[in-house]
């Protein structure tokens, strides 16, 4: 890209506009997952039967399709938002590296691979309708989209705290809170990979005629509850940890991360004493997506005082 070609893209979305694009794109991700998941509880999975178009012989949804096909072109037509956002936050980003310089790479860094992310994590979704919903291929795509949502806390901290994160690490945290962060952090993606285990041996399988996993629901149930309890033991050393080293940044982080596990683990039990209602297995679906961004939030904020 030229001089005169990268100074002409910077200035079509102005620099002031890179923290609340930063947060739109973070939004945004989590609401396409959730939104998702109304595919995949609704059976509408194969609502539009083929990829990248709906039918053979045309790319919308038509009224043969009924309400699935209405439902599942819908999520689609979402990527496109998520796409035009990205794309306003990698312009912001530019403009804010134009006058920032060096403490602008960074964010440039993160708003391209976002931008790069959402096309890809598009054509996932399209294999998943291809391969008739194959419950790993579905699992995969929604843990592609919780890595989307941590580039975008990401993305949102080095946004807050540009002039930190580019000047190195000269503020950062004790060893101890940082291996403690990344700890807290690998325990969430295992939680949040059980997580999809058991529901790909569960009854929402986005199709009546979806095949699943063949895993008994109630034992992974029984082990992804486990790794909760393990998550929310780390979490609550994090605060103490935090608290003693009075750093207020990690608390705030790891107090979000505790209430909503709590709120995750009282939606949890309920709607599994409740075989699976689907408004809960939404709202189930929302905070996951709320784990993951909250996971985040603490591994970042746990490697500097700030």
């Amino acid at each position: 890209m030229g001089v005169s070609t990268h100074v002409r893209l910077s200035s079509i979305v102005p620099a002031r506009f890179l923290r609340p694009l930063a947060v739109a794109n973070l939004v945004a991700n989590i609401l396409i997952v959730v939104t998702g998941g109304v595919v995949r509880l609704t059976g509408s999975g194969l609502g539009c039967p083929t990829w990248p178009r709906c039918t053979e012989d045309s790319y919308v949804a038509h009224e043969a399709l009924g309400i699935n096909g209405a439902i599942e072109f819908g999520n689609r037509m979402l990527t496109w938002v998520l796409v035009a956002v990205a794309i306003a936050c990698w312009l912001a980003a530019l403009a804010h590296r134009a006058s920032a310089g060096a403490n602008g790479d960074r964010s440039v860094r993160l708003a391209t691979l976002i931008a790069l992310y959402v096309p890809a994590q598009a054509i996932i979704g399209g294999i998943t309708v291809l391969t008739d919903l194959n419950p790993y291929v579905v699992a995969f795509h929604l843990l592609v989209s919780m890595a989307l949502i941590g580039l975008c806390v990401l993305l949102v901290e080095v946004t807050r705290h540009s002039d930190t994160w580019a000047a190195g690490s000269p503020e950062r945290a004790p060893t101890q809170t940082r291996r403690l962060g990344w700890l807290i952090y690998g325990v969430g993606w295992v939680v949040l990979w059980l997580g999809t285990l058991v529901t790909g041996s569960g009854p929402h399988a986005g199709d009546l005629d979806a095949r699943r996993t063949g895993l008994d629901p109630q034992v992974w149930s029984h082990v992804h509850a486990s790794a909760v309890y393990v998550l929310v033991a780390l979490t609550l050393g994090m605060l103490a940890l935090a608290h003693r080293q009075q750093l207020a940044g990690v608390r705030r982080a790891a107090g979000a991360l505790l209430l909503v596990e709590l709120l995750q683990g009282v939606v949890g039990f309920v709607q599994y004493f409740n075989d699976l209602p689907v408004p809960l297995v939404t709202v189930h679906m929302l905070g996951a997506s709320l784990t993951a961004a909250a996971m985040a939030w603490v591994v970042v904020r746990a490697q500097r005082t700030v």
